[in-house]
């Protein structure tokens, strides 16, 4: 029997986490077949050198797990810390004096370590601890299994378990989310580039096939390989991609929806929503720049950011939190449940998306999914996913994204080629019997071609 070891280690150590990469594999898992006779499909995490069968994701209702809750405030408190820090060091005497500066700079990173770091380190110790039983068990590995590394792994310590697992007869299949720490590495924080490209090295060697999340990220990935290890290389590797599903997984119906989240649509002037993480590649300040040229020639538009605060944003943070218009017009929304963002795009205008590059734009479909309108920049991606459904704007010039918002704002017709009347999008199930397949149509070609080769 085939099996395929679906590994999920970041998830299941941080279930609280609810971006884009851990939302995927949360609901892949979920999703995996489960009756196949011919194939078993196991979710597994590499701990500790050591291969565990994840039985829940979800951690159990107990006080203790209460540790994790904490973990993420202190986790949050140093990111919002370390953004106040560097809102400061941009003011006077900081801003003039090197001295004073490093000075800010000792202080802040003694109270970090002593209030913020040490308590992270002790709970991740006891959270390990804790972790092993009943969430997980033992799993012997057999020659022929497919290990299908899901998950956020770049900063992983797993790998020469992988190695030896790959010795010992496992394929290994990597997931590519995208390239963006290679091919765009000023949107990115500095450490991680380095990180993400150590691990792209690793993948680039140790890796059987890869599976990307669009066809874009397809085709960029083989040419990244290509550049690194040479088309003979490549040629001995597959390559293909599966598309992400649309629900919202974490859905609590006994969850109050946000209070001023529910004042704000109850208002008649239409609402430009944008999901994502606020960080430099999502391009909010183009956003604003935008909607700023729209209010100033009389739009009653409103635009609603939704999105925790991430890295590289501490001007455009100052920037949201002084605009004249925050409250009346612009407003921001760091920490809604899923709950509340479903309450967002069911009542929301359009979604509006500026990135300068995506693997994918999850947001995309779970907007157009609910029959929410979607603008977005006019990057490969979003063609590729949007297509006719979508309306785009130039990324050079904010005013096109402006006057699409005032024309569909006096028109109330949006701007697309097709109706979302006719979109068609994948369930997760779908999603997950997608990857599931295009990994066995591979892994079954390779296996053909090893017999033949045999003779």
């Amino acid at each position: 029997m085939t099996r395929l070891l679906v590994e999920c280690t970041y998830v299941y150590e941080n279930p609280k986490a609810n971006s884009g990469i851990q939302r995927v594999v949360r609901n892949v898992i979920r999703e995996l077949p489960t009756e196949d006779l011919e194939r078993e499909y196991i979710p597994v995490v590499m701990l500790r050198g050591k291969l565990y069968e994840v039985k829940s994701l979800v951690p159990p209702p107990e006080k203790a797990w209460d540790l994790v809750s904490l973990r993420a405030r202190l986790e949050q408190a140093a990111n919002l810390f370390w953004l106040r820090h560097r809102t400061l060091e941009s003011r006077r005497p900081f801003s003039q004096s090197a001295w004073a500066r490093r000075l800010l700079y000792v202080g802040c990173r003694l109270f970090v370590f002593g209030c913020l770091s040490i308590p992270i380190r002790l709970l991740n110790l006891l959270l390990r601890r804790r972790q092993v039983a009943p969430r997980i068990m033992p799993l012997e590995h057999r020659a022929g299994d497919q290990l299908v590394l899901l998950d956020s792994s770049w900063h992983a310590d797993f790998f020469p378990l992988a190695e030896q697992l790959k010795r010992d007869g496992i394929g290994i299949i990597s997931v590519v989310y995208d390239l963006i720490p290679l091919t765009h590495p000023q949107f990115c924080d500095a450490g991680l580039v380095k990180v993400f490209n150590r691990w792209f090295d690793w993948i680039a060697r140790t890796a059987d096939g890869y599976i990307a999340i669009s066809t874009t990220i397809r085709d960029q990935l083989r040419q990244e390989m290509v550049r690194r290890i040479g088309e003979q290389q490549v040629r001995e590797r597959w390559f293909d991609y599966f598309y992400l599903g649309s629900e919202l997984d974490q859905i609590d119906p006994t969850q109050a929806i946000d209070p001023n989240l529910l004042r704000l649509f109850k208002r008649p002037e239409p609402v430009f929503l944008m999901v994502s993480t606020i960080e430099p590649r999502k391009n909010h300040a183009y956003l604003i720049d935008a909607f700023e040229r729209a209010w100033a020639a009389g739009s009653q538009a409103r635009l609603c950011i939704v999105g925790k605060i991430g890295w590289k944003c501490e001007a455009l943070i100052e920037r949201i939190r002084r605009h004249p218009q925050l409250d009346s017009r612009l407003f921001m929304f760091n920490n809604l449940a899923d709950q509340s963002l479903e309450h967002a795009y069911r009542n929301a205008t359009a979604l509006v998306f500026p990135s300068y590059v995506e693997g994918f734009g999850l947001p995309l479909v779970e907007a157009m999914q609910r029959g929410l309108p979607a603008m977005g920049s006019d990057i490969e991606v979003f063609r590729e996913i949007g297509g006719d459904f979508m309306a785009y704007f130039d990324l050079d010039e904010p005013q096109s994204l402006a006057d699409l918002v005032t024309d569909m704002e006096h028109t109330g017709v949006f701007p697309a080629k097709r109706n979302l009347d006719h979109w068609q999008w994948l369930s997760w199930r779908q999603a997950s019997a997608q990857l599931v397949e295009r990994i066995e149509g591979h892994v079954n070609e390779v296996i053909v071609d090893r017999e033949t080769a045999c003779g």
